[in-house]
């Protein structure tokens, strides 16, 4: 959501949810790490643009555990208007994984963190989640939920407001192809800082196409919120959003 972008993806080799692709590589002991970096075509964090329609350098890297204990550092490019001038947003991630069977269950806790704010201004918050995937042969469904506790980055002028996203996936892989396929439903419950007043929807539909540790992506992403950034652009209307991504 909301030189120092650049400079502080670099710090980490640089999603979500535009995710950047990740490859796996045993680190002994039981432990694993991933990662890998993205450009979009405009970063939209529940429908809403985080870069004013412009094109956004994400990256990520993970550190997992076979016990299903992870910690990842995210990160992404973002306009000014978001927090307070900041021009990098870095989410801090630490959760428990595990599967049972085709079940997938994940809780964790998100630290949205935008260096280089002014003016004293409070931007960075918590938001812990969980969700339950099945898969049904090539598909996976999923839900989600998460919460972020009354605190002042999420505040619009009257006190310490709290707010909660719940969302569903389908994801597909088109068998014997390198083809996957995505489906989503938001919807952000208000009124906060992330909301657009009481509460708005999100939804996009969306095609991957993966290469070796290449991926290309097409979204489509759209809202039924209004919302205007500074430079007068409605950044909750329809758009297509491309992605090209790599692994390592």
């Amino acid at each position: 959501m909301r030189t120092k972008g650049l400079a502080a993806l670099a710090l980490f080799t640089t999603t979500a949810f535009t995710a950047a692709p990740a490859l796996a590589e045993d680190m002994g002991s039981g432990f694993s790490v991933n990662g890998g970096a993205t450009i979009v075509s405009d970063y939209r964090f529940r429908g809403i643009s985080q870069t004013d329609e412009d094109f956004a350098i994400q990256g990520t890297m993970s550190v997992s555990h076979e016990s299903g204990f992870y910690a990842t550092v995210w990160g992404s490019t973002i306009d000014d208007y978001i927090a307070a001038t900041a021009d990098a947003e870095l989410d801090l991630i630490v959760g428990w994984r595990h599967t049972y069977d085709a079940t997938t269950v994940d809780v964790g806790v998100l630290y949205y963190v935008y260096p280089g704010g002014c003016c004293g201004i409070d931007t960075d918050f918590v938001e812990p989640y969980a969700s339950v995937a099945h898969n049904f042969g090539p598909v996976t469904a999923k839900a989600l939920v998460a919460y972020a506790p009354s605190q002042s980055a999420l505040s619009i002028g009257a006190g310490d407001e709290d707010n909660l996203y719940l969302a569903g996936d389908l994801t597909a892989t088109i068998p014997d192809t390198p083809i996957g396929l995505s489906a989503h439903l938001g919807h952000s419950f208000g009124p906060s800082y992330l909301t657009i007043g009481d509460g708005y929807t999100d939804w996009s539909l969306g095609a991957t196409l993966t290469v070796s540790k290449f991926t290309f992506g097409l979204s489509y992403v759209d809202t039924d919120g209004t919302l205007f950034s500074p430079s007068g652009r409605n950044i909750t209307d329809a758009t297509v959003v491309f992605s090209a991504g790599v692994a390592f």
